[in-house]
């Protein structure tokens, strides 16, 4: 059984592609998408993204692994362990700046790349775009905007008509398997 996933219309241009954002954009869709063979610049403003929580997921994640791998040095150097070398401290700071500094990299990477993952859906080993002949060549030369069919304002026909005024070089409707 088929169901409407959404619709894709093709552009030439990246300049085709940011005005034909503004017009979704502006327009009211929410769930939507601009998909170009290589970075846009403008096409984050032009689709009204906003800022990423990614970077404030990766300090929490540094912060907390510089915090855990300091408490777990001075627990184990000054309290479980201690070695009393020379009448030295049993711990000192110089000593454990670079295990700190490298699980807090540690932390900070794991969690940039899972979660990028997270945020993105991914993975997704398959989409319903997969079907569509055309957006194949989304990754060599040709530019897409995706609304999809579950957005609260997506009519067939009216969504169609928005697509038409933004002057695309073709439009589809993509279906995906139930």
């Amino acid at each position: 059984m088929l169901k409407n996933y959404g619709l894709i219309a093709e552009y030439e241009s990246p300049h085709a592609i940011c005005e034909a954002s503004k017009r979704v954009r502006d327009a009211g869709y929410q769930k939507w998408d601009a998909c170009t063979p290589f970075p846009v610049h403008g096409l984050d403003k032009a689709m009204g993204l906003k800022d990423s929580v990614l970077p404030w997921f990766v300090l929490v994640a540094g912060i907390t692994g510089c915090a855990l791998i300091s408490w777990l040095m001075i627990w184990v150097a000054a309290y479980d362990y201690p070695l009393n070398i020379g009448g030295k401290p049993t711990w000192s700071v110089p000593a454990f700046v670079p295990p700190a500094f490298e699980v807090t990299i540690l932390f900070s990477s794991l969690m940039a790349v899972f979660g990028m993952f997270a945020l993105c859906g991914l993975p997704r080993l398959h989409h319903p775009l997969f079907h569509s002949k055309k957006f194949e060549r989304v990754t060599d030369d040709k530019f897409f905007i995706v609304i999809e069919a579950q957005d609260a304002l997506f009519d067939l026909e009216k969504t169609k008509d928005l697509l038409n005024q933004t002057h695309p070089v073709s439009i589809e409707l993509v279906e995906e398997q139930l």
